[in-house]
């Protein structure tokens, strides 16, 4: 489950801002998913928990607010903008699934809504970062 591997790159970003930022403790981790990434937020948010426990005392106030962004696909070739969420109702579950582990393959199985192409770039809603780390 990659919501494991990305809820470590999470926690090890904000233990070496603190680290650089000579923090005592973080009160705040403000986190942003993009849609594209299909995160489970219940294992991601399980997977920030455990990880964090070894760390209390750096983290044992430290509120963590997780944020999905929308994503938003727009055609190359005609310039139609769509909702990444409408273009995955016409998928099967192997083909979302595909998507899930590698978002690039998102242009196999997607096409553009009003000219069927599937030359379309990602606008918006796609990776995962820190948004911002607050403390003391």
């Amino acid at each position: 489950m990659h919501e494991w591997a990305l809820a470590e790159a999470v926690i090890s970003t904000a233990i070496k801002v603190a680290e650089e930022e000579k923090l005592k403790e973080i009160t705040e981790i403000k986190i942003k998913l993009g849609e594209l990434q299909q995160i489970e937020i219940e294992i991601f948010e399980f997977a920030l928990k455990e990880i964090i426990q070894p760390q209390k005392q750096l983290l044992r106030k430290a509120k963590i607010e997780i944020e999905t962004e929308k994503a938003i696909l727009k055609c190359r070739v005609c310039g139609q903008e769509w909702n990444y969420g409408d273009a995955m109702k016409n998928l099967c579950e192997e083909e979302s699934e595909s998507i899930h582990f590698v978002p690039d393959i998102a242009h196999v199985y997607i096409r553009c809504p009003k000219c069927k192409s599937p030359d379309f770039e990602i606008v918006k809603g796609r990776g995962v970062w820190v948004e911002s780390i607050e403390g003391n």
